[in-house]
Formats: structure tokens, C-alpha cells, sequence
């Protein structure tokens, strides 16, 4: 678990109550898993930053963008943070407002591109009714139920 500033908590609390226009149209298509069954975090606080959304399984940080980052202030601050995510072992991808109006799809296309397949491990056996892997002999075990005549 990331550690984070605990006085962040109640801001990113009212930062998830006040989402802007391009944040909800973002989060309405990456929450419930939508994209390769990972979870995302909206105004997840980590370390002394909020960051806009948070997907822990694959430690990627997704970052939309207003005018005021492209402002010499808001690139130097943009620049401090992403180096502190990286640090942690994070990856950043920030998008513009803009982006995200104009091309949501481009912008869905490039977070699914940025999420490892979940098919290059290995699939789970089909198993039969009753049946079960156990976990410590690594094979097939019938389930018998002790109130079952007959066993």
C-alpha cells in the first residue's frame, strides 16, 4: 500500500464529490473494471499529491489535464510530481480536457494499451461439479461431503 498524506484524505473526498466535466466522462468509462477487469481509483491521494485516478494491480496513474498545466507554474509542479510517482515505481499518463472531449476512444485506446493483457497468464483449469484444486497437492481432489451417504 502507497503511503499518503492523511490531510489529503478530506480534499480528495471533496475532490470525488467535485469532479470536473472531463472527469466524469473518463471515470463513467475506466470504473467497475471496464477496461481489462482492473480497478480504478478516482482522486486517489498518494504520497503529498492527488492524483486524478489510480489502478494499484498495474501501478498506473492517469492524469487529465486543464489549462493551468500548460502555465510555467503548472508544468514545473506537473514535472515535480510525475518524478515523484516515478520514484515510486509509478506510470504516468496525463491527458489534456480536450483529449478526452474530443477523443475518448484514443484515450480509452492508449490506458488499454498501457494495461498488460490478463490472457498471457496462465488460464485456470476447468474443473467439474464437486471438484477442486488443492492447494497443496496441485491436482484434481473430488469433494465429498461427510453428510453424504454413500460418499
Amino acid at each position: 500500500m502507497l503511503k499518503y498524506n492523511k490531510n489529503l484524505k478530506q480534499i480528495s473526498r471533496t475532490l470525488r464529490k467535485n469532479m470536473t466535466k472531463e472527469e466524469i466522462i473518463l471515470w463513467s468509462r475506466i470504473r467497475r473494471r471496464q477496461i481489462k477487469k482492473v480497478q480504478f481509483y478516482r482522486q486517489k491521494p498518494i504520497g503529498n499529491f492527488i492524483a486524478d485516478f489510480y489502478c494499484p494491480k498495474e501501478k498506473l496513474i492517469i492524469e487529465i489535464d486543464g489549462s493551468q498545466h500548460y502555465e510555467k507554474e503548472g508544468i514545473e509542479k506537473d514535472k515535480i510530481r510525475d518524478e515523484y510517482f516515478k520514484s515510486l515505481g509509478l506510470k504516468v499518463l496525463r491527458f489534456t480536457n480536450l483529449d478526452v472531449l474530443r477523443n475518448l476512444n484514443g484515450v480509452l485506446e492508449r490506458i488499454y494499451e498501457n494495461i498488460p493483457d490478463l490472457t498471457t497468464k496462465s488460464p485456470q483449469p476447468l474443473l467439474r461439479k464437486g471438484e477442486y484444486i488443492s492447494p497443496f497437492h496441485k491436482e484434481r481432489t473430488r469433494y465429498v461431503s461427510p453428510f453424504r451417504k454413500g460418499g
